[in-house]
């Protein structure tokens, strides 16, 4: 029996123009997604994906050795059909397959379970942890593997794979990770906050994409603020790079604020983490931050300390 782990992730820094060179922060979180392998004597891969309540909410049988799919069950009314999710699956592991021809040659099976240590809404990263530990497991690129499969800039995969902050950019199709120190001393003044709704991040990306502005300056002002915000020494001084941040985005997306939208009376900064409109928002606050979200009908809201690794 093997088990593989990676961390979730959020993106402080840098959202949709992350995908055209932005230097952008991210941190992994403490809710991440292991996978776990066991063989069997029979050729099947018969795979369990869990909650982090530890109940099973999408199941499937593949033939091996070549992943036909005998059946699937799928634990929602309200998501895509298991079909669905059992081919994007079988995509995933034939393109590791293809990637490693040794991957799941062998005569035997896999029983295959995977659990999640947060809940599917949250956007932690089910779908880059996941594919970050298929990549583990059939001994493949991650990054590659996560181009292959699916659209986005790799920093998921980054997080994935560090067990610290990190500034990731693309260059040249080339992803560029830095470790780096970021370790605020007023992060008892931070608070992630959960919008009640998971945000397509793959729409987002169409997007931003469709929109096809030149935006060379503002990847500029935006790998600047990414300095900034690790170089801030005071939650004051963070709020303001968070409203240019803000600012910045929202004239490209043209999309307004989650502050001017939802908060306009809250007393701190907001800024949101990746796609708009949905997951976790970063906040600035104190003492009676969790009490002005939870009258506003917010229950999700976690301490810098709490949420990243």
């Amino acid at each position: 029996m093997k088990t593989y782990k990676s961390n979730g992730k959020l993106l402080l820094t840098g959202e949709y123009v992350i995908l055209d060179g932005a230097k952008s922060l991210a941190v992994p979180t403490k809710f991440g997604q292991d996978l776990v392998v066991e063989k069997i004597d029979e050729p099947q891969l018969i795979w369990g994906s869990f909650t982090h309540t530890g109940k099973c909410w999408f199941e499937a049988v593949f033939d091996l050795p070549k992943l036909r799919l005998v059946n699937c069950t799928f634990n929602s009314d309200k998501e895509g059909g298991a079909e669905f999710i059992a081919e994007t699956l079988r995509d995933i592991l034939q393109e590791a397959k293809r990637m490693n021809p040794d991957f799941l040659r062998a005569k035997n099976g896999f029983i295959v379970k995977t659990n999640l240590a947060f809940p599917r809404n949250w956007g932690l990263g089910s779908s880059s942890t996941l594919i970050n530990n298929i990549a583990s497991w059939a001994k493949v690129d991650a990054f590659t593997l996560l181009f292959k499969a699916f659209s986005g800039s790799g920093y998921d995969i980054a997080c994935a794979q560090n067990d610290t902050p990190i500034f990731y950019e693309v260059e040249n199709q080339i992803p560029k990770v830095e470790k780096i120190g970021f370790n605020p001393v007023f992060d008892d003044e931070l608070f992630f906050v959960h919008l009640n709704k998971k945000q397509n991040s793959r729409e987002g990306i169409a997007k931003y994409r469709r929109s096809n502005q030149n935006i060379q300056q503002e990847i500029k002002e935006i790998s600047l603020l990414s300095d900034e915000f690790i170089a801030s020494n005071s939650v004051k001084e963070l709020g303001k790079i968070m409203v240019e941040h803000e600012q910045i985005v929202a004239s490209i997306i043209k999309l307004q604020p989650v502050k001017k939208q939802i908060f306009s009376d809250y007393f701190g900064a907001i800024k949101s983490l990746g796609a708009w409109g949905g997951d976790f928002v970063l906040v600035t606050g104190n003492e009676d931050t969790k009490q002005y979200f939870l009258k506003k009908g917010y229950k999700t809201i976690l301490s810098y300390k709490e949420m990243v690794l």
